[in-house]
């Protein structure tokens, strides 16, 4: 008996054969000219008229064959599709990870289904921001973020302050240069917060995600693998379109 992912692998081919024979079937009979015949003779007024050859085209293209070609042609398709329609409600199997079953007796249409979400799942888990790892973080279960140690900075004001260059005289001021110092006036204690996740966690994430996607692989390989039994669609769909 053939397996499902042989029929699988000979439909493309299949369906790329039909899809040639009904369009070369529909040139066909597009084109009058083939399917018409003719047959002529000649005969002169009276015995010593001009004689000349008979003439005859003949029919290149009859409709009932065009037909029974196109029949066979999509017989074949049917049955191929049939078959894996067929096997695909049938074919199962289980999404195993570790030794741990997932998801038991999985359709090999959900499977591709799986496939197709896991790998858009894993884009968006590899793109999860995560914490700046410049700073030492710890979890607040108070507001269920994460935070860091307290920072405290000291808050400065700039005062003026008089530098006497030259004291005052009889005959001259005092020489006086004003210059900024830096006073601490307070202090800032800082605690920065984030909801960004430990890079631990996204790398545990996406090796769950590329595990489970494995397993799904593996699961379709596996259903696929199962025997089918061929359906023969075609006759009957074509020994009533074309009896």
């Amino acid at each position: 008996m053939a397996k499902l992912n042989q029929i699988i692998a000979v439909e493309k081919g299949v369906k790329s054969k039909s899809l040639q024979d009904i369009t070369a079937a529909h040139h066909k009979v597009q084109k009058p000219a083939l399917l018409a015949g003719i047959s002529r003779t000649y005969q002169p007024k009276d015995e010593e008229g001009e004689q000349l050859p008979p003439e005859s085209t003949r029919v290149q293209v009859q409709g009932e064959d065009v037909l029974r070609e196109m029949g066979a042609s999509l017989t074949r398709l049917f049955d191929v599709t049939a078959t894996k329609d067929w096997a695909n409600c049938q074919a199962r199997a289980d999404v195993t990870v570790d030794g741990r079953t997932i998801v038991a007796d999985v359709p090999v249409s959900y499977l591709l289904f799986l496939e197709k979400q896991l790998t858009d799942l894993h884009t968006f888990v590899k793109k999860l921001p995560t914490l700046d790892a410049a700073e030492s973080w710890s979890h607040d279960p108070s507001t269920d973020w994460w935070k860091t140690d307290p920072v405290r900075t000291i808050r400065t004001k700039k005062v003026p302050r008089n530098h006497v260059k030259a004291e005052a005289t009889e005959k001259h001021p005092a020489q006086v240069e004003v210059y900024y110092e830096d006073v601490p006036i307070g202090y800032w204690t800082t605690v920065k917060f984030s909801g960004a996740l430990p890079a631990r966690r996204v790398n545990e994430l996406v090796e769950r995600v590329e595990k489970l996607q494995q397993a799904v692989k593996f699961a379709r390989e596996e259903a696929n693998g199962a025997e089918v039994t061929d359906q023969r669609v075609g006759d009957a769909v074509f020994g009533y379109l074309l009896g």
